[in-house]
C-alpha cells in the first residue's frame, strides 16, 4: 500500500526564488492570470507540488492551456507568458528551430 502513496514536497521554489506551498499558490478562484501567477502554477507542477490533472481541476484549465504555459516558460522563461508577447516568442522560436 505504501508504494501507491506519492511523496510530495511540502514546498518548492517559485519562479522568483520564493518558497511555494499549497497555501501560497494562487487562489482557485483566480480569474486574472498575470505572468507571476502562471509561472507559480508551472513551478508547482515542475517541482511535484501538484500534478497537471490537479492543476487543471483546481484552476479550471484545459490540459492544452496549461501545456502552453509550460512550453512558454521552457522556451522563453517568464516573459514568454505575457499575452502581448506570445506571437513574438512563437515566431522567434520557430526561426530558431530552422537553424
Amino acid at each position: 500500500m505504501l508504494e501507491n502513496q506519492k511523496i510530495r514536497p511540502a514546498q518548492v521554489i517559485g519562479p522568483l526564488g520564493e518558497p511555494l506551498t499549497l497555501d501560497t499558490l494562487p487562489s482557485p478562484e483566480t480569474s486574472r492570470w498575470v505572468v507571476r501567477r502562471k509561472a507559480e502554477v508551472v513551478a508547482a507542477v515542475n517541482g511535484g507540488l501538484l500534478t497537471v490533472d490537479e492543476v487543471c481541476e483546481r484552476y479550471r484549465l484545459t490540459v492544452e492551456e496549461f501545456a502552453a504555459w509550460q512550453r512558454a516558460v521552457d522556451r522563453s522563461g517568464m516573459p514568454g507568458l505575457r499575452v502581448t508577447r506570445i506571437q513574438h516568442y512563437k515566431s522567434l522560436y520557430e526561426r530558431q528551430q530552422k537553424y
